[in-house]
């Protein structure tokens, strides 16, 4: 979603440039220049950064911090004992102590499986501010900063390195993963942990964990790039790239037989990214997070509720245990109310960002009437 609207944000500005340029900005059934471009310039800069920052904090702390918590929450059960009485009978008085307590039957345990924290956005975000604060929702905000300003440079280094092909980008990217693997497994740590007296620079996982999620980033990188790859090799497959959608004409001048092949081809690229995503993205990251989540050290808390055995299927190191899960284990004890909490919730995100780009959309389209009076964008 927010690659689309970042694409059509673009394609807006350079439109509005270039209508500047040319003077296309018009008064109703005049052909004067527009009166106040510089304004409505500044206005749609301006309210462009604002949807940029609105539509980044969503992603940030929906998408990543309460999406993470959901990925590694272990719902909770309380015991209560019920005590029987010690009979029912009617003569039950006149029995002696002896008899009652033979009478009496053994007492019953019943569980009561608690509501996930993560089940709803809003009760997920009062649990966070109530144990860490404020700004809790925004934890782990430096180490995401970090770890995406050197993850541009390292992968701008490996593609100049590895080439401009397609093949060449996706090996660097997924070697970019890979090298920073410690990096995002510290952010994971400090999302799903309760506050720590220590600095986020000096909770650096050790290398003998980093070692342990090669494989699983190394997985989820490749699963990254086929959801982004494979729409792209099919758009070009099915001679898409001729460039329909900015060129309308070409499209009217197909036959109807044409037209109709180009729109279920488009079809086919739309839902092979979804297929992609939902069958391989969605299951890699989920595995990703909670092998990750497995290595939390010791002396830190998690702030859900979180199994560290996974249904007691990872041993401590200190008893002769691996100490980590194991990502077929990780993906399965994730089980199917959980994944779909977690599938909720980014339908919830998706849209709120939908609504959020609607919004700032109508702004825009406000301000440049208030700006221009009657000056109408054509």
């Amino acid at each position: 979603m927010s690659g689309i609207a970042h694409h059509l944000v673009k394609r807006g500005i350079e439109h509005t440039q270039d209508r500047y340029r040319t003077g296309s900005f018009a008064q109703d059934g005049d052909n004067e220049p527009f009166g106040h471009p510089h304004a409505v310039a500044a206005a749609l800069v301006i309210t462009s950064l604002l949807w940029f920052f609105a539509l980044s904090a969503v992603q940030y702390v929906y998408g990543g911090v309460v999406a993470t918590l959901t990925m590694i929450e272990n719902p909770t059960a309380t015991a209560f004992k019920v005590d029987p009485a010690e009979s029912d009978e009617a003569d039950a008085p006149l029995l002696s102590n002896e008899e009652k307590k033979s009478a009496a039957t053994e007492p019953e345990l019943f569980y009561v499986k608690t509501k996930p924290i993560t089940s709803k956005i809003r009760t997920t975000i009062r649990h966070l501010v109530a144990e860490a604060g404020p700004w809790a929702r925004f934890r782990g905000l430096q180490v995401a900063l970090a770890y995406h300003f050197i993850h541009h440079i390292l992968l701008q280094v490996l593609t100049a390195l590895f080439g401009g092909a397609m093949i060449s980008q996706s090996l660097a990217a997924v070697v970019t993963a890979v090298v920073l693997c410690r990096l995002q497994m510290l952010w994971t740590h400090v999302v799903i942990s309760t506050p720590s007296e220590k600095k986020w620079y000096r909770r650096f996982p050790a290398i003998d964990a980093g070692k342990k999620i090669i494989l699983p980033t190394a997985v989820w990188a490749l699963a990254e790039q086929a959801t982004i790859y494979v729409p792209i090799t099919l758009f070009m497959v099915f001679d898409l790239d001729e460039g329909y959608l900015q060129n309308p004409a070409a499209f009217n001048k197909l036959s109807p037989m044409q037209q109709k092949s180009v729109m279920l081809a488009s079809f086919a690229v739309m839902m092979s990214g979804i297929a992609t995503a939902v069958l391989i993205l969605f299951p890699a990251s989920v595995t990703l997070k909670r092998v990750q989540a497995s290595l939390l050290p010791e002396e830190n808390d998690s702030i859900v509720p979180f199994d560290r055995t996974f249904g007691g299927k990872v041993q401590p190191q200190v008893v002769g245990g691996t100490g980590v899960v194991s990502m077929l284990d990780a993906w399965k004890t994730f089980d199917w109310a959980a994944r779909f909490r977690l599938v909720k919730l980014y339908a919830k995100i998706f849209a709120i960002q939908v609504s959020t780009t609607i919004l700032f959309v109508l702004f825009a389209v406000f301000q440049v009437r208030m700006i221009n009076g009657d000056y109408v964008l054509y």
